[in-house]
């Protein structure tokens, strides 16, 4: 594979993204024959109306949900380890998924604690992601705040770990507080799912996603300046103030809507990079950005 040239590795990517999406969907309590699928995808009806529903009210906006978090959690990371040089960044380092879950659990869990009826099951999702996206917005805000007064990117990096912790902090507190039934509700969205998703939030997430990119699409030739370290870039005429408020913008925009929509699905983010490094064996991001 070393010496092939990307555009046939990204070939077999996306085919076997295809093959492996295709897949999913025939796969369930309710086993669906893959050809069906693949027929179906191409316009061919199915031959039973109960297939037709399982397929595209339920299994198709989870199995695109999840390619959509995918992307997100892995271009933030992306960006995350180039910025801090550190392989073990991911897209939460700065607080974002804490903040999301501070969010969440305040809705779910401040009728315990401070007496506040704020969530009732029959709104459905939307104010869970709601809550999480303040939570995250909130955080993003601070780490805004902390960029602009802190100039080394290593402090960066550990104030929004002890922001993390902190927030942590108080999503304990108000679990201490919770009734068991709240406490239940915020355990289930604290796993991370895909379930329940639906074509409205596919489109919010989506434009999330595309509103997301943009900073790093944008700044694509800067990152590649920042493997050789932050004098190496500035002596190249990078920004380095402007490249940090990118980042954080784009990492907060993609982090935080993923977390809203699925939970906290933290693993993704840091391992995905490291495998686009070792398939392509290239360190340029414009190879690294599309194979993430």
């Amino acid at each position: 594979m070393k010496n092939k040239p990307p555009y046939l590795l990204f070939t077999l990517g996306l085919l076997l993204c295809l093959l492996l999406f295709v897949l999913n969907l025939s796969i369930g309590s309710v086993h669906i024959p893959f050809g069906e699928i693949a027929g179906r995808l191409v316009g061919k009806p199915l031959p039973k109306t109960s297939w037709e529903t399982i397929l595209i009210e339920y299994r198709l906006p989870k199995a695109v949900t999840a390619i959509l978090a995918g992307i997100s959690l892995s271009v933030s990371g992306l960006q995350m380890q180039t910025f801090f040089r550190n392989p073990l960044a991911g897209p939460y380092v700065l607080g974002i998924s804490s903040g999301a879950g501070l969010g969440v659990a305040i809705l779910l869990m401040a009728s315990s604690a401070f007496g506040w009826l704020l969530y009732q099951g029959s709104l459905g999702i939307w104010p869970i992601i709601l809550a999480a996206s303040l939570g995250a917005i909130l955080v993003l805000l601070l780490m805004s705040l902390t960029a602009w007064k802190v100039k080394d990117s290593m402090t960066l990096l550990i104030v929004g770990l002890m922001f993390g912790a902190a927030v942590s902090a108080l999503i304990s507190v108000l679990a201490y507080f919770s009734e068991a039934e709240q406490l239940k509700l915020f355990t289930i969205w604290s796993m991370g799912s895909l379930g329940g998703s639906s074509y409205a939030q596919l489109t919010g997430f989506s434009f999330a996603l595309i509103l997301g990119s943009f900073p790093m699409l944008y700044m694509l030739k800067s990152y590649n300046a920042m493997l050789m370290g932050e004098a190496y870039a500035e002596s190249m005429g990078v920004n380095i103030s402007r490249l940090r408020w990118g980042m954080i913008i784009s990492t907060g925009i993609l982090a935080g809507s993923a977390t809203a929509f699925c939970g906290p699905i933290a693993f993704i983010g840091i391992a995905v990079p490291h495998m686009a490094r070792l398939v392509f064996k290239t360190a340029d991001h414009r190879v690294l950005l599309p194979g993430s």
